[in-house]
């Protein structure tokens, strides 16, 4: 059973360099790169990736969504949750080592350090020795250039949600909302929290994923396990070994621990705290190939091999759950799809005037009052005709088009008139269409009702 310890003990993970290294390095430079990136882009004058709160609206390049949108946030975020699991199902905990956020902030954090304080032998030296100059100047710059980037972090962050060009050129006078100087500085303390301070801490001891994604996993799922067969007997390589001792290809030099940002000792088996990162396997294989033998002996592998089966994983359509969470996916990536293909930024609403249900026109035809809201969220102002359908004789007293503001919403009240002869006693389904003017294809519709007399 895994403990606690009542004084928590300190990693300094030592930097490896390989191929998973720097796909590591990769995936942190994209990742960075599209979060800070995205909030400086511009479309047609307005923050192309924008959540606005206090407009009430979603802009994500040329498309905007209004609050009766969110099914397809709400779309998105399950197929980002059902995409997280299928891609756990089929590579383990990749997600985790790559580029899950607490892994690629503390790897920043790890870079700051490293800068500022040295390898390994010299932070924990640094740490050792009393306070002097050297030390509060190395221990200061690095825990304010961590601060300093963990701000930013939380300034873009809020970016998201209020225009980043405004927020940046308020900085040097200051001149920032209490709530965006409020969301800056909580989420930019709790990213120097998690990735400055607690670290692989959050990975082992907080994390509820990392409790639950086992039951994800499936025998041909990708994880890192040491080879215990090929590396067994382990022991330092030396000149004049005596022949016929069995000794296996593991030197014990303790380079796959001092590499693990976790530190753990992936040749004690399976456990819940890799993360996947591969930084062992990388610093094996350069092992490896000094003393001249094959690569492989710490290495991405399957439940199923390691239990003495078929190396070769089984295609996705033959495991269960790949079926299940690639269905899913597929369904709710197909139908979010269809919906923003066919979505139009109108909205009508229609709402009966109940002081007055029918009353008799100087015509003699019958009227019903009603008041429609109709939302155009659109980046440009649209002349809209309104129509009505499915009530036979039925026509509008007012003809012409309405113009709404591009993003604004207009209410408009309309009379329908019906021949008394045409119409029966009581409620009849009635239905208002929605048109834009210059572009007649686009349209919306809302149902009500005619009451007769």
């Amino acid at each position: 059973m895994s403990t606690v310890p009542a004084i928590p003990i300190k990693l300094y993970p030592r930097l490896t360099q390989g191929r998973f290294n720097t796909w590591r390095v990769a995936f942190v430079a994209v990742t960075q790169l599209l979060y800070f990136g995205l909030p400086w882009l511009q479309w047609h004058g307005r923050q192309a990736l924008w959540f606005d709160l206090a407009g009430g609206r979603f802009h994500l390049f040329g498309l905007t969504l209004l609050p009766q949108d969110m099914v397809y946030l709400a779309a998105l975020l399950m197929a980002s949750a059902f995409g997280l699991f299928l891609w756990t199902t089929l590579s383990g905990r990749l997600w985790c080592g790559f580029s899950c956020p607490q892994t690629v902030y503390t790897e920043i954090m790890l870079w700051i350090e490293r800068w500022t304080e040295g390898k390994p032998a010299a932070r924990r030296a640094l740490d050792a020795a009393p306070w002097r100059l050297d030390k509060v100047t190395r221990k200061g710059g690095k825990h304010v250039l961590m601060a300093a980037f963990s701000l930013w972090t939380g300034l873009t962050l809020v970016g998201y949600f209020s225009p980043m060009r405004e927020l940046a050129a308020g900085l040097p006078t200051l001149a920032i909302g209490p709530w965006e100087a409020f969301w800056a500085l909580f989420y930019g303390g709790f990213t120097y929290l998690l990735a400055g301070v607690l670290r692989e801490k959050v990975c082992l001891h907080m994390c509820p994923y990392a409790r639950f994604q086992g039951a994800m996993f499936d025998p041909d799922t990708k994880l890192v396990a040491y080879d215990a067969p090929r590396g067994e007997p382990r022991g330092a390589l030396r000149k004049g070994a005596q022949p016929g001792v069995a000794r296996g290809d593991c030197v014990d030099c303790g380079l796959c621990v001092q590499v693990c940002p976790t530190g753990i000792d992936i040749r004690a088996g399976l456990q819940y705290e890799c993360i996947g990162c591969a930084a062992c396997i990388d610093a094996c294989d350069a092992v490896m190939d000094k003393i001249g033998a094959p690569r492989g002996l710490i290495r991405f592998t399957t439940q199923r091999a390691e239990d003495g089966g078929d190396a070769r994983p089984r295609r996705p359509w033959q495991r269960p759950r790949v079926l299940v969470y690639g269905g899913l996916l597929a369904v709710l990536l197909a139908l979010t799809a269809t919906g923003l293909l066919n979505h139009t930024p109108y909205k009508l609403d229609v709402l009966r005037d109940r002081a007055s249900l029918v009353r008799e026109g100087d015509d003699g035809w019958l009227e019903n009052s009603y008041s429609l809201r109709v939302m155009n969220g659109d980046e440009q102002a649209h002349r809209f005709r309104i129509e009505v359908e499915g009530l036979p004789g039925a026509r509008l007293r007012e003809t012409a088009p309405v113009m709404v503001p591009a993003l604004t919403v207009a209410t408009v009240g309309v009379r329908v008139a019906a021949d008394p002869a045409a119409v029966q006693r009581g409620s009849q389904p009635l239905r208002f269409v929605l048109r834009a003017v210059d572009a007649p294809q686009r349209h919306v519709s809302a149902d009500s009702s005619f009451i007769g007399e």
